[in-house]
């Protein structure tokens, strides 16, 4: 199962971002678990959805030990540079469409933590909302998580300004796509005059002029993203107090649906 979760090819390209531990000074102490198997296990946490102490003995690894690594990892930022070096692959096997990036967002509900609010969608329980933007074919290329009743059109320039400089099969690293697709949610003037100063082409809905479904031939790859992405079960209801924790966890999901393209 562990082969299943995590490939060599996989691990090959996580193993070198790994943060280096200490050694104590005096030596001694507990052996450190092996940090594949940690990192199997908090793919397995992500996949299945279940609960830190629910992890299966046949891992070996104390759920302390697992939730720790995961936490120091997040703090030294694994998980960008992982979903950015995944990118890289794939940028420089030509796989990425910059053509177009298409964004959008999506309701969790969540039990509690920070970065959370009334969801609108859903009777003013609690939750919070991730934010995708992606390549012309789905490919995540940055995410994001803010409270569910923050409105989509602020996630649109962290998205943007997070995606990485990506290796191309030729010329310089990209890290603009030639246009971008959004609904009637980011239909806001200050956007747009942003988005083209920035050089990129918009094609945002404009409210009370185009049809909701006008759009769809081109933004329908957004929401077979996030249909990818809640395949992930640890994604559909936020447990995370922490949300660097949750954030960690998409931008992982994020990393693991785009090393799937370099599989097929």
């Amino acid at each position: 199962m562990s082969r299943r979760l995590v490939p060599d090819e996989l691990w090959a390209l996580a193993e070198p971002l790994i943060p280096e531990h200490g050694v104590r000074p005096q030596g001694g102490g507990p052996v450190r678990v092996d940090d594949r198997a940690v990192f199997t296990a908090i793919v397995f946490v992500l996949a299945s959805g279940c609960a830190w102490r629910y992890l299966p003995p046949s891992f070996g690894i104390t759920v302390p030990t697992a939730h720790r690594r995961f936490t120091e990892w997040t703090k030294a930022g694994l998980w960008p540079r992982l979903h950015r070096a995944v990118l890289d692959e794939l940028g420089g096997q030509g796989m990425i469409d910059w053509s177009r990036a298409v964004c959008d967002g999506a309701s969790v509900r969540a039990k509690k933590g920070d970065m959370t609010g009334p969801n609108p969608v859903d009777r003013g329980k609690s939750g919070s909302k991730i934010h995708v933007l992606s390549d012309c074919a789905g490919l995540p290329l940055s995410v994001a998580v803010s409270a569910a009743n923050t409105n989509d059109s602020y996630a649109l320039k962290p998205l943007l300004m997070a995606i990485p400089a990506i290796k191309s099969r030729r010329g310089p690293r990209r890290r603009k796509p030639g246009k971008l697709h959004a609904d009637k949610a980011y239909d806001q003037a200050d956007l747009r005059k942003w988005v083209r100063d920035r050089g990129i082409e918009v094609r945002i809905a404009r409210k009370g002029i185009e049809s909701s479904k006008k759009l769809g031939k081109h933004r329908w790859v957004i929401e077979r993203s996030i249909a990818w992405l809640f395949d992930y079960h640890r994604l559909t209801t936020r447990y995370d107090r922490h949300a660097n924790h949750f954030c960690a966890f998409l931008t992982l999901t994020a990393t693991l649906t785009c090393y799937k393209k370099l599989t097929y």
